[in-house]
């Protein structure tokens, strides 16, 4: 821990688990690192984990355009008495980014990767994180999230491995990239709860929220007698496709996902970010 991070109140523990952890679906290494409850190691509790895609712009202030803010958000959210989550971030592959997170194979940036990323997360990742770490147990304590390709990849993972996943954070998602989501979102019938939390904002492009719309609509179509099935759609008006504006949403994201019992939903209105 850093001396800066000691001397704040409540701030998580940031854990680098590899800054080259093997890959070996992909013959790839990647950095991954763990933000943990800030009294983790003086608790013998278990914890949910929410593991999220494109992990430099989780924090630390890496990305083009800022980052999510998850460690103030968690810092946050701990002195009001919501520090029980595991957060897992997980860097992106940089030039193999697009295809790592395609789930389908598309003309113009070639071979999907995404089913090896997952195999990956699923099978490697996921085991070594349960085995390290106090993990509640269970795909009713495990999430999955990212925005953009990220978010893409995230709602793929969560639509094919519902066993796995019961919790999606889906921010500003690349759904042109993967017209096929559709028809799986259309035939997705969980048999145990799943719980969506879809975002888009109404300055991301032309096409977005008509694309974010109709996934909603193809995830909801013909299921009205299915209780297992809950989508939250939140549009932002003014919102365009960076960080600052998923910033923004991942505290109402992550209190609707994983302390649905504290959410407030008139408590929270959107900021006036200037342009």
């Amino acid at each position: 821990m850093k001396p800066d991070e000691m001397m704040q109140p409540y701030y998580p523990i940031i854990r680098v688990i590899s800054k080259s952890y093997e890959i070996p679906q992909l013959g790839r290494k990647r950095r991954i690192a763990a933000l943990l409850p800030h009294d983790y190691y003086d608790t013998k509790k278990t914890y949910p984990v929410l593991y999220l895609n494109d992990g430099q712009n989780l924090w630390e202030d890496k990305g083009a355009y800022g980052d999510w803010g998850v460690d103030d958000t968690m810092q946050r959210f701990a002195s009001e008495g919501m520090s029980d989550i595991i957060v897992i971030g997980i860097d992106h592959g940089g030039s193999s980014r697009l295809n790592e997170y395609a789930p389908y194979s598309n003309h113009r940036f070639g071979e999907a990767e995404g089913d090896l990323y997952l195999d990956f997360l699923i099978n490697t990742l996921m085991p070594y994180v349960e085995k390290t770490f106090r993990v509640s147990p269970g795909r009713e304590n495990t999430g999955i999230g990212g925005s953009s390709m990220g978010g893409l990849i995230s709602l793929y993972a969560g639509l094919k491995y519902p066993e796995m996943f019961s919790k999606l954070m889906i921010f500003s998602p690349s759904l042109w990239v993967a017209p096929k989501i559709y028809e799986r979102a259309r035939d997705f019938t969980p048999t145990q709860p799943v719980n969506i939390y879809l975002y888009a904002g109404e300055n991301e492009s032309e096409e977005h929220m008509p694309n974010v719309t109709r996934l909603r609509e193809e995830l909801l179509l013909h299921k009205s007698g299915i209780n297992n099935l809950s989508c939250k759609l939140s549009v932002d008006p003014r919102g365009t496709h960076n960080e600052r504006f998923w910033n923004k949403e991942f505290p109402v994201a992550l209190k609707w996902l994983y302390f649905h019992s504290k959410f407030d939903s008139n408590e929270y209105q959107y900021p006036q970010i200037k342009p």
